[in-house]
């Protein structure tokens, strides 16, 4: 069913699934499911489509699926030429649907689409690295005596159960499909519950540039439904799983309740912006810190969202951080003028406003925003919140909050500045900023975080792309996600010895 949609004042039509169903061995097919869902866009709460609720049922059918995809050969015994033309062929697909893909997940889940990062560009990007590198991947011939011959092989783990956030919706489908399928494993995704429909047709696209039936696998549900039976299946090989800490801690259980399957996850954050006093230009970095908590409106995992700024500079870089939230565009993430537009969910909006609530009565004092806005268009709009006086210990500066709030706190010494950044939980990012290389390396060598940003200004280019690779610390997640060690996770390691006399 074709669904109007104006933005800019221009008509454009999107086509939605308004009965998601399962996509197992290349075909939707009906749902086990007794109970549905019904999705609303977020920017006016008016309806959109309606999903199954899903059930194990759904799950084992796309892990069989998978599993007799695998079993045969499809595609883990392509030549790495053909496997590799045809995960180039999908990126290219993906790049031609980038708009409507970008306007998908705006609808869904209020993205604007005039956000240039975590797109489907990006997505398209991430699938041509992965392609890249599946006739550059090696095994090792280790030195031994001259009555052997000895391979460190590398083999595709199997069946992967792939589990996707809804914030980045079609990105985060590439950031997980991608190095499975380059690693020659089958799939069987579980895309957020909030935002299914790019995964959906990313796995048409994929079945279009040539990918096997049954290779790839999507099953729609609720997390505490399909996603716990797809990970504790005995004949899942491997879960890599994207979302909250608490989900992610759930994964490893499942995985030791079940058949000890490996798990990948990245999860929560409550990265620190550290800033020192010694000479640094604070409109560049008040825009950098803003940009940080303001993209897709904080609803990011690495967002910057605990500034622990050098007392000298507390008042002064408050006010120009604060200036920084005046120049949002805030609105129908549809309009491509939008730089910033709803939360996620009626739920989520709720629990933001929580965390400000309980942080006004914790103590801390909010000097800039955090009410709700356009409350008459239905949507879960909320302005940016800014607090000061924060206690490190309360909830506003411990909890992954998910959303545009930022906790600003002062310190002294480096000394004070390294046991602030390390009294969390978490060590997904960081981001350090100084004049001096020495203040930043020491800030970098103290800090266990899977990246350390210095003077995270816009970047000038575009770095190492998608050959970059993060492991998070502590309670962030495990293993290594991107770049060709990504790609290594999802595949295992096989002794091979040859005796020949």
């Amino acid at each position: 069913m074709a669904m109007e949609l104006v933005a800019s004042g221009i008509a454009e039509k999107i086509t939605l699934n308004q009965e998601i169903s399962p996509f197992i061995n290349g075909q939707y097919v009906v749902s086990a499911s007794e109970t549905w869902i019904d999705i609303v866009n977020p920017a006016n709460s008016q309806y959109l489509y309606k999903m199954p609720a899903g059930c194990s049922e759904d799950a084992n059918r796309a892990v069989i699926s998978a599993r007799q995809n695998f079993n045969r050969g499809d595609w883990r015994d392509q030549p790495p030429s053909a496997r590799k033309a045809i995960l180039h062929r999908f990126a290219d697909l993906i790049a031609e649907q980038a708009s409507v893909l970008d306007r998908l997940d705006a609808l869904e889940m209020g993205k604007p689409t005039g956000l240039a990062r975590f797109n489907a560009k990006g997505a398209a990007n991430r699938i041509h690295f992965m392609a890249e590198t599946i006739d550059k991947l090696s095994s090792s011939l280790l030195a031994t005596d001259k009555t052997s011959v000895v391979m460190q092989d590398m083999m595709p783990r199997g069946v992967v159960v792939a589990i996707t956030p809804w914030n980045f919706p079609t990105f985060n489908v590439a950031l997980k499909i991608g190095p499975a399928l380059a690693a020659g494993n089958s799939v069987v995704l579980k895309p957020s519950e909030v935002s299914a429909q790019s995964a959906f047709i990313m796995a048409e696209l994929a079945l279009q540039a040539g990918l096997p039936a049954g290779t790839l696998n999507v099953v729609p549900g609720l997390g505490q439904t399909v996603g716990k039976a797809l990970a504790l299946h005995m004949d899942v090989d491997m879960v890599s799983f994207t979302g909250s800490t608490a989900v992610g801690k759930l994964m490893l259980q499942y995985s030791g309740q079940s058949n000890m399957k490996e798990v990948a996850t990245e999860c929560g954050g409550k990265s620190p912006q550290i800033v020192f006093d010694d000479g640094l230009d604070l409109d560049v970095v008040a825009d950098g810190i803003a940009a940080g908590i303001l993209t897709n409106q904080g609803q990011v995992c690495s967002a910057g969202s605990r500034v622990l700024v050098q007392a000298s500079l507390m008042e002064a870089l408050t006010t120009k951080i604060c200036a920084r939230m005046e120049a949002i565009k805030i609105g129908d993430p549809m309009d491509a003028g939008t730089t910033y537009g709803p939360l996620v969910s009626s739920q989520h909006l709720n629990r933001v406003l929580g965390y400000i609530s309980q942080a006004q009565q914790d103590g801390a004092d909010l000097v800039y925003g955090g009410n709700r806005v356009l409350e008459s268009s239905g949507g879960h709009f909320l302005e940016p919140a800014v607090f000061v006086n924060v206690d490190p210990a309360s909830a506003l500066a411990q909890d992954e909050i998910f959303g545009p709030v930022l906790s600003i706190m002062p310190f002294n010494t480096e000394d004070e500045a390294v046991a602030l950044a390390n009294c969390t939980c978490y060590g997904l990012a960081a981001f350090v900023w100084s004049t001096r290389t020495t203040t930043a390396m020491k800030m970098a060598k103290q800090i266990p975080s899977g990246i350390i940003i210095i003077n995270a200004t816009a970047p000038i280019g575009e770095g190492p792309g998608s050959a970059l690779s993060i492991e998070p610390y502590g309670q962030s997640g495990t293993g290594v996600e991107g770049g060709i060690p990504g790609i290594k996770r999802f595949m295992r390691q096989q002794l091979v010895w040859l005796n020949h006399g």
